[in-house]
Protein backbone atom coordinates (compact mmCIF):
# COMPACT_ATOMS: atom_id res chain seq x y z
CA UNK A 1 0.00 0.00 0.00
CA UNK A 2 1.29 3.32 -0.67
CA UNK A 3 2.69 5.48 2.27
CA UNK A 4 1.40 8.47 0.30
CA UNK A 5 -2.19 7.43 1.92
CA UNK A 6 -1.19 6.88 5.18
CA UNK A 7 -2.33 9.27 7.97
CA UNK A 8 0.26 11.06 9.72
CA UNK A 9 -0.83 13.27 13.16
CA UNK A 10 1.22 16.08 14.82
CA UNK A 11 -0.53 16.82 18.69
CA UNK A 12 -3.95 16.58 18.20
CA UNK A 13 -4.15 17.17 14.46
CA UNK A 14 -4.47 14.79 11.95
CA UNK A 15 -3.20 14.97 8.20
CA UNK A 16 -5.27 12.30 6.00
CA UNK A 17 -2.24 11.90 3.96
CA UNK A 18 1.08 12.81 3.30
CA UNK A 19 1.07 15.25 0.50
CA UNK A 20 0.82 19.14 1.82
CA UNK A 21 -0.09 22.11 -0.83
CA UNK A 22 2.76 23.90 -0.39
CA UNK A 23 2.37 27.75 0.06
CA UNK A 24 2.11 29.84 -3.38
CA UNK A 25 1.70 33.07 -3.65
CA UNK A 26 -1.67 34.15 -6.08
CA UNK A 27 -1.33 37.82 -6.21
CA UNK A 28 -4.66 38.20 -6.12
CA UNK A 29 -5.39 40.84 -3.44
CA UNK A 30 -4.82 44.30 -3.04
CA UNK A 31 -3.31 46.70 -0.96
CA UNK A 32 -5.55 46.03 1.74
CA UNK A 33 -4.05 42.66 1.83
CA UNK A 34 -7.97 40.84 2.39
CA UNK A 35 -9.39 37.80 1.29
CA UNK A 36 -10.90 38.11 -2.17
CA UNK A 37 -13.66 35.36 -3.27
CA UNK A 38 -10.61 33.91 -5.81
CA UNK A 39 -9.03 33.26 -2.67
CA UNK A 40 -11.86 31.06 -1.39
CA UNK A 41 -12.37 29.15 -4.57
CA UNK A 42 -9.01 28.07 -4.81
CA UNK A 43 -8.10 26.81 -1.88
CA UNK A 44 -11.05 24.71 -1.64
CA UNK A 45 -11.01 23.21 -4.95
CA UNK A 46 -7.27 21.84 -3.58
CA UNK A 47 -9.38 20.87 -0.37
CA UNK A 48 -12.23 19.16 -2.50
CA UNK A 49 -9.01 17.58 -4.45
CA UNK A 50 -8.08 15.12 -1.65
CA UNK A 51 -4.65 16.75 -0.51
CA UNK A 52 -3.55 16.13 3.22
CA UNK A 53 -3.11 19.52 4.11
CA UNK A 54 -3.24 23.25 2.89
CA UNK A 55 -0.68 26.29 3.88
CA UNK A 56 -1.91 28.81 2.09
CA UNK A 57 0.54 31.89 0.89
CA UNK A 58 2.81 34.28 2.65
CA UNK A 59 0.09 36.38 4.72
CA UNK A 60 2.03 39.74 6.00
CA UNK A 61 2.29 40.55 9.50
CA UNK A 62 2.96 44.77 8.47
CA UNK A 63 2.10 46.08 5.74
CA UNK A 64 5.98 46.87 4.62
CA UNK A 65 6.42 43.17 4.78
CA UNK A 66 4.35 42.30 2.25
CA UNK A 67 5.97 40.53 -1.24
CA UNK A 68 3.85 42.42 -3.50
CA UNK A 69 1.78 44.74 -3.00
CA UNK A 70 -1.25 42.23 -4.12
CA UNK A 71 -0.45 39.83 -1.05
CA UNK A 72 -3.00 38.63 1.55
CA UNK A 73 -1.95 40.33 5.14
CA UNK A 74 -2.74 39.77 8.46
CA UNK A 75 -1.10 42.89 9.97
CA UNK A 76 -4.40 44.79 11.37
CA UNK A 77 -7.62 42.65 13.06
CA UNK A 78 -9.86 44.02 10.16
CA UNK A 79 -8.27 41.11 8.06
CA UNK A 80 -9.53 38.11 10.53
CA UNK A 81 -13.05 37.90 9.09
CA UNK A 82 -12.16 37.82 5.44
CA UNK A 83 -9.39 34.67 7.12
CA UNK A 84 -12.08 32.92 8.91
CA UNK A 85 -14.47 32.55 6.04
CA UNK A 86 -12.04 31.02 3.81
CA UNK A 87 -10.23 28.61 7.08
CA UNK A 88 -14.33 27.57 7.34
CA UNK A 89 -14.49 26.62 4.12
CA UNK A 90 -11.53 24.72 3.66
CA UNK A 91 -12.24 23.18 6.85
CA UNK A 92 -15.93 22.00 5.61
CA UNK A 93 -14.35 19.59 3.24
CA UNK A 94 -12.11 18.25 5.41
CA UNK A 95 -8.76 19.21 5.21
CA UNK A 96 -6.34 21.07 8.00
CA UNK A 97 -5.56 24.46 6.71
CA UNK A 98 -2.14 26.62 7.96
CA UNK A 99 -1.08 29.69 7.49
CA UNK A 100 2.56 30.88 6.56
CA UNK A 101 2.77 34.23 8.21
CA UNK A 102 5.41 36.03 6.74
CA UNK A 103 7.78 39.05 6.32
CA UNK A 104 9.37 39.75 3.19
CA UNK A 105 12.49 42.31 4.37
CA UNK A 106 14.54 43.83 1.69
CA UNK A 107 12.95 41.62 -0.72
CA UNK A 108 9.45 43.47 -0.57
CA UNK A 109 7.83 45.30 -3.16
CA UNK A 110 6.17 48.13 -0.56
CA UNK A 111 6.03 51.70 -2.21
CA UNK A 112 7.39 52.90 1.36
CA UNK A 113 10.41 52.18 3.20
CA UNK A 114 11.65 48.23 3.49
CA UNK A 115 13.79 46.96 6.43
CA UNK A 116 16.49 44.35 6.71
CA UNK A 117 18.89 43.19 9.15
CA UNK A 118 21.40 45.05 7.28
CA UNK A 119 21.12 48.26 4.79
CA UNK A 120 21.99 45.97 1.16
CA UNK A 121 20.17 45.85 -1.39
CA UNK A 122 19.03 42.25 -2.10
CA UNK A 123 20.56 42.85 -6.38
CA UNK A 124 21.75 45.88 -7.98
CA UNK A 125 17.69 46.22 -9.17
CA UNK A 126 16.26 46.28 -5.75
CA UNK A 127 15.54 49.06 -3.32
CA UNK A 128 18.21 49.58 -0.42
CA UNK A 129 16.17 48.73 2.92
CA UNK A 130 16.72 50.77 6.23
CA UNK A 131 18.58 48.53 8.68
CA UNK A 132 16.59 47.50 11.34
CA UNK A 133 17.31 49.21 15.28
CA UNK A 134 17.21 46.69 18.05
CA UNK A 135 14.29 48.76 19.36
CA UNK A 136 12.36 48.07 15.33
CA UNK A 137 13.15 44.72 15.75
CA UNK A 138 11.43 44.04 18.44
CA UNK A 139 8.61 46.12 16.84
CA UNK A 140 8.68 43.16 14.27
CA UNK A 141 8.65 40.40 16.84
CA UNK A 142 5.29 42.02 18.23
CA UNK A 143 3.99 41.98 14.66
CA UNK A 144 4.69 38.78 14.54
CA UNK A 145 3.26 37.64 17.90
CA UNK A 146 0.19 39.46 16.81
CA UNK A 147 -0.04 37.96 13.77
CA UNK A 148 -0.38 34.53 15.58
CA UNK A 149 -2.72 35.80 17.54
CA UNK A 150 -4.50 36.78 14.77
CA UNK A 151 -3.91 33.44 12.88
CA UNK A 152 -5.61 31.56 15.73
CA UNK A 153 -8.65 33.77 16.23
CA UNK A 154 -9.22 32.97 12.32
CA UNK A 155 -9.52 29.32 13.24
CA UNK A 156 -6.34 28.32 11.54
CA UNK A 157 -5.34 24.68 12.69
CA UNK A 158 -1.69 25.24 12.58
CA UNK A 159 1.36 28.18 11.92
CA UNK A 160 3.84 27.65 9.65
CA UNK A 161 6.79 30.65 10.22
CA UNK A 162 8.25 31.91 6.69
CA UNK A 163 11.90 31.61 7.34
CA UNK A 164 13.24 30.93 3.77
CA UNK A 165 13.85 32.30 0.70
CA UNK A 166 15.47 35.32 1.28
CA UNK A 167 12.96 36.95 3.74
CA UNK A 168 13.35 38.43 6.88
CA UNK A 169 14.17 35.61 9.25
CA UNK A 170 16.35 34.09 6.52
CA UNK A 171 18.14 37.66 5.81
CA UNK A 172 18.69 37.53 10.03
CA UNK A 173 20.03 33.87 9.10
CA UNK A 174 22.05 34.04 6.33
CA UNK A 175 25.60 35.74 6.95
CA UNK A 176 25.30 37.03 3.28
CA UNK A 177 22.61 39.39 3.97
CA UNK A 178 23.02 39.91 7.85
CA UNK A 179 26.31 41.98 8.57
CA UNK A 180 25.10 43.14 11.90
CA UNK A 181 28.12 43.65 14.85
CA UNK A 182 25.38 43.28 17.46
CA UNK A 183 23.50 40.77 19.39
CA UNK A 184 21.69 40.28 16.50
CA UNK A 185 24.56 39.27 13.96
CA UNK A 186 27.94 37.87 13.61
CA UNK A 187 27.97 33.92 15.26
CA UNK A 188 25.27 31.39 13.86
CA UNK A 189 24.00 32.10 17.54
CA UNK A 190 23.44 35.52 17.45
CA UNK A 191 22.32 35.33 13.58
CA UNK A 192 19.51 33.16 15.11
CA UNK A 193 18.77 35.63 18.16
CA UNK A 194 15.77 36.65 16.00
CA UNK A 195 14.55 33.77 14.69
CA UNK A 196 13.87 32.99 18.60
CA UNK A 197 12.55 35.50 19.72
CA UNK A 198 9.57 35.65 16.71
CA UNK A 199 9.13 31.59 18.05
CA UNK A 200 9.10 32.26 22.16
CA UNK A 201 6.27 35.31 21.50
CA UNK A 202 4.63 33.14 18.59
CA UNK A 203 4.00 30.30 21.46
CA UNK A 204 2.61 32.98 23.91
CA UNK A 205 -0.32 33.58 22.06
CA UNK A 206 -1.29 30.25 20.36
CA UNK A 207 -2.77 26.72 22.11
CA UNK A 208 -0.80 24.12 23.74
CA UNK A 209 -1.80 21.96 21.03
CA UNK A 210 -1.26 24.04 17.59
CA UNK A 211 1.34 22.86 15.52
CA UNK A 212 4.14 25.28 14.65
CA UNK A 213 5.58 24.56 10.91
CA UNK A 214 9.08 26.63 10.25
CA UNK A 215 10.08 26.94 7.01
CA UNK A 216 13.90 27.35 6.28
CA UNK A 217 16.05 27.65 3.02
CA UNK A 218 18.68 24.81 3.49
CA UNK A 219 21.45 26.01 1.83
CA UNK A 220 22.31 29.52 -0.21
CA UNK A 221 23.76 27.88 -2.55
CA UNK A 222 26.52 30.41 -2.63
CA UNK A 223 30.01 30.07 -0.78
CA UNK A 224 30.20 31.86 2.72
CA UNK A 225 26.26 31.20 3.08
CA UNK A 226 24.30 29.00 5.07
CA UNK A 227 24.44 25.42 4.82
CA UNK A 228 22.05 22.54 5.58
CA UNK A 229 24.51 21.35 8.45
CA UNK A 230 24.15 25.21 10.07
CA UNK A 231 20.53 25.50 9.21
CA UNK A 232 19.98 22.22 11.83
CA UNK A 233 22.38 23.93 14.56
CA UNK A 234 20.02 26.90 13.89
CA UNK A 235 17.05 24.83 14.32
CA UNK A 236 18.19 22.96 17.32
CA UNK A 237 19.02 25.99 19.24
CA UNK A 238 15.20 27.74 18.69
CA UNK A 239 13.44 24.07 18.63
CA UNK A 240 12.45 23.97 22.18
CA UNK A 241 9.76 26.31 21.32
CA UNK A 242 7.65 24.33 20.04
CA UNK A 243 8.76 23.69 16.73
CA UNK A 244 6.74 20.68 15.57
CA UNK A 245 8.02 20.04 11.64
CA UNK A 246 10.54 21.61 9.71
CA UNK A 247 9.63 22.59 5.63
CA UNK A 248 12.42 21.95 4.03
CA UNK A 249 13.53 24.82 0.91
CA UNK A 250 16.63 26.57 -0.39
CA UNK A 251 17.59 29.14 -1.93
CA UNK A 252 17.01 32.78 -2.73
CA UNK A 253 18.20 34.54 -0.19
CA UNK A 254 21.07 36.26 -2.49
CA UNK A 255 20.62 35.61 -6.06
CA UNK A 256 22.50 32.24 -6.91
CA UNK A 257 23.14 29.99 -9.99
CA UNK A 258 21.06 26.73 -8.67
CA UNK A 259 21.31 23.30 -10.32
CA UNK A 260 17.49 22.27 -10.83
CA UNK A 261 16.71 18.94 -11.05
CA UNK A 262 13.46 16.90 -9.89
CA UNK A 263 13.84 16.21 -6.07
CA UNK A 264 16.82 18.84 -5.69
CA UNK A 265 16.18 20.03 -2.23
CA UNK A 266 15.38 16.46 -0.60
CA UNK A 267 18.72 15.85 0.08
CA UNK A 268 18.87 19.01 2.69
CA UNK A 269 15.66 17.45 4.34
CA UNK A 270 17.17 14.24 5.04
CA UNK A 271 20.16 16.27 6.80
CA UNK A 272 17.88 18.18 8.72
CA UNK A 273 15.83 15.56 9.67
CA UNK A 274 18.77 13.42 11.04
CA UNK A 275 20.74 16.70 12.58
CA UNK A 276 17.56 17.80 14.82
CA UNK A 277 15.24 14.53 15.00
CA UNK A 278 12.28 16.60 13.43
CA UNK A 279 9.60 15.50 11.39
CA UNK A 280 10.36 17.04 7.94
CA UNK A 281 8.42 18.49 4.83
CA UNK A 282 10.13 17.52 1.40
CA UNK A 283 10.13 19.03 -2.05
CA UNK A 284 11.62 20.85 -5.23
CA UNK A 285 10.70 19.66 -8.43
CA UNK A 286 8.66 16.77 -7.29
CA UNK A 287 6.78 15.51 -10.24
CA UNK A 288 5.41 12.47 -10.15
CA UNK A 289 3.90 9.49 -7.61
CA UNK A 290 6.81 7.38 -7.93
CA UNK A 291 8.73 10.13 -6.50
CA UNK A 292 6.31 11.01 -3.81
CA UNK A 293 6.70 7.27 -2.83
CA UNK A 294 10.37 6.58 -2.93
CA UNK A 295 10.91 9.78 -0.39
CA UNK A 296 8.14 9.07 1.71
CA UNK A 297 8.98 4.60 1.20
CA UNK A 298 12.79 5.41 2.27
CA UNK A 299 11.61 7.74 5.18
CA UNK A 300 13.87 10.96 3.65
CA UNK A 301 10.70 12.92 4.87
CA UNK A 302 7.73 12.53 6.80
CA UNK A 303 5.56 15.01 4.18
CA UNK A 304 5.94 16.10 0.68
CA UNK A 305 4.80 19.50 -0.39
CA UNK A 306 3.92 19.85 -3.63
CA UNK A 307 3.14 23.72 -5.43
CA UNK A 308 3.14 23.87 -9.48
CA UNK A 309 1.80 20.24 -10.49
CA UNK A 310 -1.37 21.27 -7.72
CA UNK A 311 -2.00 24.30 -10.01
CA UNK A 312 -1.78 22.59 -13.00
CA UNK A 313 -4.16 19.96 -11.35
CA UNK A 314 -6.06 20.50 -8.70
CA UNK A 315 -7.43 16.76 -8.51
CA UNK A 316 -3.92 15.13 -9.33
CA UNK A 317 -3.63 13.47 -5.35
CA UNK A 318 -7.35 11.99 -6.54
CA UNK A 319 -5.78 10.63 -9.55
CA UNK A 320 -3.21 9.04 -7.21
CA UNK A 321 -5.62 7.54 -5.19
CA UNK A 322 -7.12 6.04 -8.28
CA UNK A 323 -4.21 4.73 -9.59
CA UNK A 324 -3.09 2.72 -6.52
CA UNK A 325 -7.26 1.14 -5.68
CA UNK A 326 -8.02 3.84 -3.01
CA UNK A 327 -11.38 4.80 -5.39
CA UNK A 328 -12.57 5.30 -1.15
CA UNK A 329 -10.84 8.54 -1.31
CA UNK A 330 -12.50 10.03 -4.45
CA UNK A 331 -15.52 12.07 -3.20
CA UNK A 332 -18.70 10.82 -5.05
CA UNK A 333 -19.55 13.30 -6.17
CA UNK A 334 -16.00 13.32 -8.69
CA UNK A 335 -16.00 9.13 -8.84
CA UNK A 336 -17.73 9.22 -12.27
CA UNK A 337 -14.98 11.50 -13.21
CA UNK A 338 -11.94 8.58 -12.40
Amino acid sequence: MAKIFDSFKIKDLEFKNRVIMAPMCMYSSDITGEVKDFHIHHYVTRAIGGVGGIVIEATAVEERGVISQRDLGIWKDEHIDGLKKLVDSVKKNGTPIGIQIAHAGRKSEFTGEIVAPSAIPFDDKSKTPKELSVNEIKEVVEAFKNGARRAVKAGFDFIEIHGAHGYLINEFLSPLSNKRDDEYGGTLEKRAKFLDEVLKEIKEVIPENMPVVLRVSASDFTEGGNTPEDISKIINLVKNYGIDLINVSAGAVVPAAINLYPGYQVKFAEVVKKETGLPVMAGGLILDRNMVEEILGNERSEFVFLARPLLREPYLVLRWAKEVGREDLIPYQYKRGF
